[in-house]
């Protein structure tokens, strides 16, 4: 089962929340903890199912499509900063009665997220952090960023072609990877002249520009619940940063996922399980907080 639930996130931007599996029984919410689930820049909740699928057997799992994603609003103006995310984010948990709740966030995603934990510890129970930089990345990231969204052969006249181009033709792979084509060609959607991706790339650089300036060491001294920091062995989180982000963090816990590239949970998801599973069970029931 697949259920589609609305939240109004800031400024009455409409969200769209999604669980993918049948949600607790009457009776059993309050007993069962909630999971919310953000994906990074350019994903959109579905990103999530299998995870949310196996985390249903013991939690109330909801992924996020956040704004300018999915099937949530894309308001032409925005805006895409920092603290609408947050914004957004919180809405989500207080709306659909998940708190305390563990955030799970990849990329952009775990930023919002532990922001949010910093922001509102109340709400937040755990903290899971998916391959994400908490030191600036500067001017010429964006820029290089700006020069990719224009080399996108778009539209593309098929899902093959999605798939092809993302996962061995980019000059960002540097090797074949398919589940990148996999990832890209859930966000796109067909259109009168071939497949186009559901989110527009200008919104996608003004979400970025709002935190890719800037450090977010801070925010991670300000979070108190457990948190766990993963990265894949080949991602964009190198090693000695997040042990760093490890350090930083008040009760930071590490992982990695061998074989694994940006997209964790997409290249291994039975050890994006294995990584993760072990320091769910360790977090304390919110009964017993």
């Amino acid at each position: 089962m697949v259920r589609r639930i609305d939240v109004t996130g800031a400024g009455g931007v409409s969200l769209a929340a999604w669980e993918f599996a049948d949600p607790p029984k009457t009776g059993e919410v309050e007993r069962t903890p909630g999971v919310l689930l953000l994906h990074g820049l350019m994903g959109r909740a579905s990103h999530w199912a299998s995870t949310a699928r196996w985390l249903s057997e013991r939690h109330r799992a909801v992924a996020l499509d956040q704004r300018g994603h999915g099937q949530s609003d894309k308001p032409p103006e925005g805006p895409y900063t920092r603290e609408a995310y947050v914004d957004d984010a919180e809405a989500a948990l207080e709306q659909l009665g998940l708190a305390p709740a563990v955030l799970i966030g990849h990329s952009m995603g775990a930023l919002t997220a532990w922001q949010l934990a910093a922001k509102r510890p109340d709400l937040v129970s755990g903290l899971i952090i998916c391959d994400m930089r908490a030191s600036a990345l500067g001017a010429a990231s964006q820029r290089e960023w700006e020069e990719w969204f224009k080399s996108w052969p778009a539209p593309f006249a098929t899902l093959a072609d999605v798939r092809k181009w993302f996962g061995e033709d980019d000059p960002w792979v540097e090797r074949p990877n398919p589940s990148r084509g996999e990832f890209y060609a859930e966000v796109m959607a067909e259109s009168d002249d071939g497949w186009r991706p559901v989110f527009e790339p200008g919104q996608m650089l003004k979400a970025r520009e709002t935190w890719v300036y800037d450090a977010h060491w801070e925010e991670l001294t300000q979070v108190r619940c457990p948190a766990l920091v993963v990265r894949g062995l080949d991602g964009e989180l190198g090693r000695a940063e997040s042990q760093e982000m490890v350090r930083v963090l008040p009760q930071g816990q590490y992982a990695e996922v061998a074989d694994a590239g940006h997209l964790v949970h997409y290249d291994q998801p039975d050890a994006w399980r294995a990584a993760i599973e072990p320091f769910l069970d360790g977090l304390a029931p919110p009964g017993a907080r």
